[in-house]
């Protein structure tokens, strides 16, 4: 048994230091660590100079130990318990018959902690420290411990705000990489599952996740995320869009090539289709690759409603897309060059409302829609308390008040609210953020040249489109440039028939769900057939 040792006897004040004068230093990080501890506490010290939060803790056992950490990073309770502790009691008293601690003795018997490894750099013990472990070195030994001791502040796993449903789970991802993790591996229990982990960052030294599952993933797709993720030289990623932006096959095209989201049932419903995900520390939001542009139309209910119902609705939001992309500009082109086509009582009736309207239909519309962009946005940056109240209050009393004071018509505040409600029916906001900046774009050409801008814009919208890619895979695919399995593009067809995996961006593990599950229910003791 160790001598048990008075805690007076044991403890050296984290303000005393070892004596370093006229000790030879290492000129790098990267060189090894010394056996003499008062060399190694210098270099520290110094590498951490004007840090406050670093703490530096001595436990004068036979021979010293040099404890290091962050304070805010570690959980103290724990520490106490489980470094100190046993170290303070359980260590050797200077006594020549007691048994002297060592670094082996300290990661085998008296450090009670799980995850726990041996370094022998400078450059290791540094990293190991701004990851909120904590570090000992023991006088003697040229390794130091590195234990896992997390216990910062961090937000609980809550619903996700930003894509609220009405049917499916209610967890969404956290700052925290690993409870994110968790979370992914909570629902796929496979091997195959897996997570290859890689720091960005220059300053930051961010933690990544790479996630995919073996088999189903495209190797092509994998290797050229592998390939993109480490080109990037940054100083510092604090956000995923920080990655987005270098990784993205055509960073000047308004339609997003990569998925976002902070529910963990969508990244596991993308990997089960061969796609990969970028998990990052700091943030709730992971990245998806590929993307398509059906994807960014696709709802979280659309997977766990009955698909007759889903096909329904989602066919009603295409058709919501449509309005959101075409209706002010259709009403403009009509209303001032093809009047002709608009039918004459509702014609007579836009007239009598553009009586005493000082602008131009074209102005009218681009004057609201930029006053309804304003009101969005200023919704979206006050506290939620009067966000929503100022949006709604701010678009009746503003659009009432410029019709009786004549500066608009009444048809063009119901075109431009027709038009904002149904810009929300696009489930993804940085898909919906592409066709609010296009429809500005498709005003102008319709306020020019008429029907024949807004269909030269859709040309060279199409045209675009048909020209974009992500990670290799053709956007508008799968009904371009090959038709093929469109049982969830257009329609949601039910689970049971959806046997395959999407074509252009699964492996060689393509088959879903065995063919033939189609309910049959027995009628008079038989089963149809």
């Amino acid at each position: 048994m160790l001598r048990i040792k008075s805690r007076k006897q044991s403890i050296n004040k984290g303000s005393n230091r070892l004596e370093t004068a006229n000790l030879p230093l290492p000129e790098e990080l990267n060189a090894e660590l010394s056996t003499m501890l008062a060399i190694n506490e210098k270099v520290l010290r110094e590498t951490f100079q004007s840090c406050s939060d670093i703490i530096f803790r001595f436990i004068c056992n036979s021979p010293k130990v040099l404890l290091v950490y962050v304070d805010g990073l570690i959980d103290n309770k724990m520490l106490d318990m489980i470094v100190l502790m046993p170290l303070l009691h359980d260590g050797a008293s200077g006594d020549p018959n007691d048994f002297p601690i060592s670094g082996q003795l300290i990661q085998e018997q008296l450090l009670a902690v799980a995850q726990v490894q041996t370094v022998s750099t400078f450059n290791d013990v540094v990293n190991g420290i701004l990851r909120a472990n904590i570090v000992l070195l023991v006088d003697g030994e040229n390794k130091a411990i590195i234990g896992d001791l997390k216990g910062f502040e961090k937000r609980g796993v809550e619903e996700p705000e930003a894509e609220i449903s009405v049917r499916g789970p209610r967890d969404g991802f956290t700052e925290t990489l690993r409870i994110n993790t968790s979370l992914i591996r909570r629902r796929i229990r496979s091997t195959k599952l897996k997570m290859e982990s890689l720091t960005l960052g220059r300053v930051s030294q961010t933690d990544i996740v790479i996630a995919y599952i073996e088999g189903i993933v495209s190797d092509t797709i994998l290797e050229e995320v592998r390939t993109r993720i480490g080109r990037i030289r940054i100083d510092g990623v604090l956000e995923s869009g920080y990655i987005e932006e270098f990784i993205e096959d055509a960073p000047w095209s308004p339609f997003p090539q990569i998925q976002n989201t902070e529910r963990p049932d969508i990244v596991c419903a993308s990997l089960l289709e061969g796609k990969v995900a970028i998990l990052v520390d700091n943030t709730p939001f992971a990245l998806i690759v590929p993307m398509t542009f059906w994807t960014g139309l696709q709802a979280v209910e659309d997977y766990y409603e009955r698909s007759i119902y889903t096909t329904f609705v989602r066919l009603v939001r295409y058709s919501l897309f449509n309005i959101a992309l075409l209706l002010p500009s259709l009403y403009v082109a009509l209303s001032t060059f093809h009047q002709q086509l608009i039918p004459t009582n509702l014609l007579i009736s836009i007239a009598n409302s553009r009586e005493g309207v000082p602008f131009p239909t074209f102005v009218e519309a681009l004057l609201m829609e930029f006053m309804f962009e304003g009101l969005r946005e200023a919704g979206i940056r006050l506290p939620k308390a009067v966000g929503s109240a100022v949006s709604i209050v701010g678009a009746l009393v503003i659009g009432q008040a410029a019709v009786q004071a004549g500066i608009v018509s009444a048809p063009v505040v119901i075109v431009v609210a027709t038009t904002g409600i149904a810009s929300f029916a696009i489930p993804r906001y940085n898909f919906g953020t592409a066709y609010r900046l296009l429809r500005f774009p498709m005003l102008i050409l319709a306020g020019v040249l008429g029907l024949y801008g807004i269909i030269s814009g859709l040309f060279l919208m199409i045209i675009h489109l048909l020209g974009l890619h992500s990670f290799g895979v053709p956007y508008m695919s799968p009904v371009i440039p090959l038709i093929q399995n469109l049982k969830d593009v257009f329609i949601r067809a039910p689970r049971w028939s959806m046997t395959m995996r999407p074509a252009f961006f699964s492996g060689p593990n393509r088959k879903r769900i065995p063919e033939g599950q189609q309910p049959r229910p027995k009628r008079g003791g038989q089963a149809n057939d």
